[in-house]
């Protein structure tokens, strides 16, 4: 699941390497050709370091949730129910999910959905199922049916619907988004936003256009398609 801020790097932001005149008005010397391959290499390596200190730093954002999972959604929307879904560290605010470029299923959108971002640390769900509408059948996936139940960290979904019966532990309602704390994803800033300790949802139904996580186990998962979905 979520929904952030782009953050975009540029080469014209690529600090000068002090050095760098040194090293280009010292490549006509007697020994020319090592010298010369000297410099080249030198010189990748000096180039080497931007591109792996911007690495480096995006790694890391993401690790905190400064950055969400970028990825353009294909505009097809897909239910996710389950019986029950017990989660810590639970978090929720609002976003902006984008198509591809000349989707067909952008509409009248732009190719923009507006979405909620449903964000929670580590979940446990009970009788998973999903299912996308692919027109005259369904493509449906269900796990966890049996005595192992499926299991996320770091599970984000953004939603146009959800529903269920619920139940938190030490909500906060009405956060800045960019403040959130309990799950280790951070919004926009100044977007409303609400999270908990713990959440329980039975009979969890949603619409989503997209679900993310660092790990999704689905034992006894099947692969099917079916006249009906979810």
């Amino acid at each position: 699941m979520a929904s952030s801020s782009d953050i975009t790097s540029s080469a014209d932001h690529t600090p000068e390497n002090p050095e760098s005149g040194s090293v280009c008005e010292t490549s006509d010397t007697t020994d020319g050709p090592a010298r010369r391959g000297r410099v080249r290499a030198r010189r990748a390596a000096v180039m080497a370091v931007p591109a792996t200190l911007v690495a480096g730093a995006l790694a890391v954002l993401t690790a905190e949730g400064a950055l969400g999972v970028q990825f353009a959604i294909s505009g097809m929307p897909f239910t996710v129910t389950a019986t029950e879904l017990k989660g810590t560290g639970f978090e929720q605010f609002g976003g902006l999910d984008h198509m591809a470029p000349g989707s067909p299923n952008e509409g009248d959108t732009g190719g923009q959905v507006l979405v909620v971002t449903s964000a929670i640390k580590n979940a446990t769900l009970t009788k998973l199922c999903q299912s996308v509408d692919l027109g005259g059948t369904n493509l449906l996936i269900t796990a966890g049916g049996g005595a192992q139940k499926v299991t996320a960290s770091d599970l984000t979904t953004d939603s146009t619907e959800l529903s269920g019966d619920a139940a938190f532990n030490n909500i906060e309602i009405g956060n800045d988004a960019s403040t959130l704390t309990k799950a280790g994803v951070k919004g926009p800033i100044g977007v409303f936003s609400q999270q908990a300790d713990t959440v329980h949802i039975a009979n969890l139904r949603q619409t989503n256009y997209a679900t993310t996580a660092g790990v999704f186990r689905l034992p006894g998962l099947k692969l099917r398609f079916s006249d009906s979905g979810c």
